[in-house]
């Protein structure tokens, strides 16, 4: 998967604005991570090795929410968002994620799945 931080202008004219590498900020990323629905997109992401259509993700929120959460996660750049036709498609920017915040990533994927197995021996 390629990482990409460059806004993209498609065939339709459509482009959605990305932070630079340089311009994430740790605090932002932080504060995106740290809603429950934002770290389902992020952990999906970093599960799959293709881009994924926002419909693929199945979240409990009204669909307004589900574009206010992506919002939020691109924005601070811990994702990439393309449109393809009528879909937009998100990857996680793990290498940029990865360069600036050595360890973070992997240490938050980790943690959530500690917690979600946590609750599972108590569910």
């Amino acid at each position: 998967m390629q990482t990409r931080s460059a806004p993209e202008t498609q065939p339709t004219g459509r482009s959605l604005e990305h932070p630079r590498r340089a311009d994430i900020r740790l605090e932002d990323v932080l504060h995106a991570l740290s809603d429950p629905m934002r770290l389902r997109v992020v952990r999906t992401l970093a599960e799959e090795d293709c881009d994924l259509s926002c419909s693929v993700f199945d979240l409990p929120v009204s669909k307004s929410t589900t574009t206010h959460h992506f919002r939020v996660l691109r924005e601070c750049g811990v994702i990439h968002q393309i449109y393809r036709g009528t879909a937009k498609m998100n990857a996680l920017r793990r290498a940029d994620l990865d360069a600036l915040f050595p360890g973070l990533l992997d240490s938050v994927l980790t943690a959530i799945t500690l917690q979600d197995d946590r609750a599972g021996d108590h569910g």
